[in-house]
């Protein structure tokens, strides 16, 4: 059983940000990093057309519970902050995500504005900004049109090649480094995405799953025949999913505006399980656990997030943002969760097997 070893609460400087851009629905606009020690991470924050650092301590402390079990935080002290000046966008930030280079501890920051320019940065393990490798690249259409949401993700076994997805376009561009390798064409607006787990032949490799409109569309790079697009699944008429995860071990969950989390077992795209209403608003929001992935972090948009049981459809532990979410994440390869609110707190739970 998971459960919270602490929640911790920092409050982003008005010198640093004043007054923070809306964004889309999608709270897309945070990615997370957490030391060795786990007693601090670093969390990047976009706002309008920058990218922000912020170092922030953890350590561990007693969590306690008030009214309806929520989590009350702890308020915790930002040790560093700063304005990375690697990421020179025209317009606001839509997304950005971070993948690690295993064979030298380096990371890659990505981001990509409303008009699906994207901007690639090395920076170093301790995630400092130098100067080491910067990449972009621009769409076919070099960002011509109307801007809107943009998503980003990494290949997880291959760094360089990156996927954006364009919702008012309806395409996702893959990308190797800053060269274009093809364009995906949805036949709805693409609204998250992320790559998939090959549970058949046991590598992480070319296919993508992308949620448009009120459907699950699965993409296989390698084909050409219907465009690379092998499976759809679809969901009720009218209700948009905005959320997809992967768990460690190949199933597929998406979540939207219907409020309901759906398991999909990838071998026969059935629904392993169905938690209808377990939230009371839309789900923006979806990462598997990486200790038990047979649990999973749910965010929506009445500034809740809550851990659970996907196949009981049980409640582990929730908490609560003070606004709206603009940013929502969870650290690669460890439990820890972050969240940036609208008020300029940023909530950090760090989360682990008892």
């Amino acid at each position: 059983m998971l459960e919270a070893k602490c929640l911790k609460k920092a409050v982003v400087p008005s010198t640093l940000i004043d007054d923070p851009s809306p964004g889309s629905i999608q709270c897309t606009r945070l990615a997370l990093r957490v030391s060795e020690d786990r007693r601090s991470c670093v969390v990047y924050i976009a706002s309008g057309p920058h990218i922000y650092k912020l170092h922030i301590a953890l350590g561990e402390s007693s969590v306690n519970e008030g009214k309806d079990s929520l989590l009350i935080p702890e308020h915790t002290e930002i040790i560093a902050s700063s304005l990375l000046n690697r990421c020179p966008h025209r317009s606001e930030i839509q997304s950005i995500a971070l993948a690690e280079v295993e064979s030298c501890g380096d990371v890659m920051l990505g981001s990509v504005d409303s008009y699906g320019h994207l901007i690639v940065s090395k920076l170093d393990a301790s995630g400092e900004d130098v100067d080491k490798l910067t990449y972009s690249a621009l769409p076919h259409d070099n960002g011509i049109g109307e801007g809107s949401w943009s998503g980003l993700c990494f290949c997880p076994n291959q760094w360089s090649m990156t996927a954006v997805a364009r919702s008012f376009c309806k395409t996702v561009d893959i990308y190797d480094q800053d060269m274009h390798i093809r364009t995906l064409q949805p036949l709805w607006y693409p609204t998250s995405l992320n790559f998939l787990q090959n549970v058949v032949k046991g590598d992480q490799s070319s296919t993508l799953a992308i949620t448009e409109g009120s459907q699950l569309s699965i993409w296989d790079l390698r084909m050409k025949e219907n465009g690379g697009c092998v499976h759809r699944v679809c969901g009720i008429p009218g209700d948009i999913f905005y959320a997809v995860s992967i768990s460690s071990n190949g199933n597929v969950a998406v979540g939207g505006a219907d409020r309901t989390v759906t398991i999909y077992d990838p071998r026969r795209w059935s629904a392993l399980s169905r938690w209808v209403h377990c939230s009371k608003y839309e789900i923006t929001g979806l990462a598997f656990s990486t200790i038990d992935p047979d649990c999973i972090y749910i965010q929506g948009v009445d500034y809740e997030v809550f851990c659970g049981r996907w196949r009981d459809t049980t409640k582990i532990f929730s908490f609560r943002g003070d606004s709206n979410w603009l940013g929502f994440s969870k650290c690669s390869g460890k439990d820890v969760l972050a969240g940036w609110c609208d008020s300029g707190s940023i909530f950090v739970a760090d989360v682990a097997s008892n």
